[in-house]
């Protein structure tokens, strides 16, 4: 198992269980032993191959920052797409952050943002250094919606993934969504010490109004099929093809001029004491779990290395009794704990 990430020294751990699609690297940055802050798990659908990929890359930027994402592949070519990002993306990130950096020490860009800030009141305001970042992955995921195209072995036209990454540096959480998988927190409320679930992202589909209202724009169709009313889907213009069901991504270059961007999605949070751990995963997982479902499983899990398999197989368990006909979905997930993991017995709210 291969990984394009940097050139600074690290261990990539295979899972036990031989997943390729997964990738856990940790940073050495000492000589101790570094303690295992998050798990992954994967389970292919019955569609054929499995096209989710998901990183958890411990040491990220900094000795205590952290980056985890999903992505999660459609079309013929799907698979080595969410592969193809997965590797490279990390890589993108760091790089952008330093021209960002750079572009502040220069120009004196990013001064009226912190004023900003200075001004304002509340304990969940960006600080500085959110801004870079905010610029790093709107760059990143452009220059790696690039790269796709320039690879002439890879056909994308009708092929994409989606993308949700979560970079932790300190107690400052940046996250950047392009798609339909999700990011959700497990928190504890002040008030009343009750684990509740906090959705980080929003599942960018195209029957949202914003989204729906840019594809429509670009002389895109956003049209639900009569079999699946549910289901809103974008097309072209004057062909019934090729019906993606989520509004961004990256590849799927037949629709990029009709209202598919693959510029995320990117917001702050600011970490407290409260909350206790994050949960990315593929719509496989949300399209059977809510988001209370999925943090009660992971807040009950005996350890941290088990907790995504706990949700992915709490997911396929729920996709064979709900719809035991239809086939069934990848289910990936990603779990990075904040704190070390306590015996919750909160009632959800």
């Amino acid at each position: 198992m291969g990984i394009c990430l940097s050139n600074a020294s690290g261990e990539i751990h295979e899972k036990k269980d031989s997943q390729e699609n997964l990738v856990y690297y940790e940073e050495k940055i000492s000589t101790s032993e570094i303690q295992r802050l998050g798990s992954l798990y994967s389970h292919e659908g019955s569609k054929g191959l499995n096209q989710d990929a998901a990183i958890v890359y411990q040491g990220y930027g900094m000795q205590d920052g952290a980056l985890c994402g999903v992505f999660d592949g459609h079309g013929r070519n799907g698979h080595r797409v969410s592969k193809l990002v997965r590797n490279k993306l990390p890589s993108l990130l760091l790089n952008q952050k330093i021209n960002a950096l750079a572009k502040v020490n220069t120009v004196g860009y990013g001064c009226n943002f912190l004023n900003h800030n200075e001004k304002a009141e509340g304990e969940n305001l960006p600080n500085k250094d959110f801004n870079r970042w905010e610029e790093a992955c709107v760059n990143a995921f452009k220059v790696m919606d690039k790269e796709i195209k320039l690879i002439e072995s890879l056909d994308c036209s009708c092929s994409g993934t989606t993308a949700v990454v979560v970079i932790r540096q300190g107690e400052d959480l940046s996250i950047a969504n392009l798609g339909d998988s999700r990011a959700v927190m497990g928190t504890i409320t002040q008030e009343d010490g009750v684990l509740r679930a906090v959705q980080l992202t929003t599942d960018l589909k195209p029957g949202l109004p914003m989204e729906a209202d840019r594809i429509r724009k670009s002389n895109g169709r956003v049209v639900a099929l009569k079999e699946e009313p549910h289901i809103q889907r974008v097309w072209l213009p004057h062909l019934d093809s090729p019906g993606l069901a989520m509004s961004r991504a990256f590849g799927d270059f037949l629709l990029k001029n009709h209202g598919i961007i693959a510029i995320p999605d990117v917001s702050y949070r600011r970490l407290t004491s409260n909350d206790q751990f994050l949960v990315l995963a593929t719509d496989g997982v949300w399209d059977v779990l809510s988001n209370n479902d999925v943090v009660s499983i992971v807040s009950t899990e005996g350890s941290e290395e088990a907790a995504a398999r706990a949700v992915v197989e709490a997911a396929v368990s729920v996709w064979k009794q709900k719809f035991p006909s239809s086939k069934r979905d990848d289910c990936t997930a990603v779990c990075l704990f904040l704190q070390k993991i306590k015996r919750l017995k909160q009632t959800l709210v």
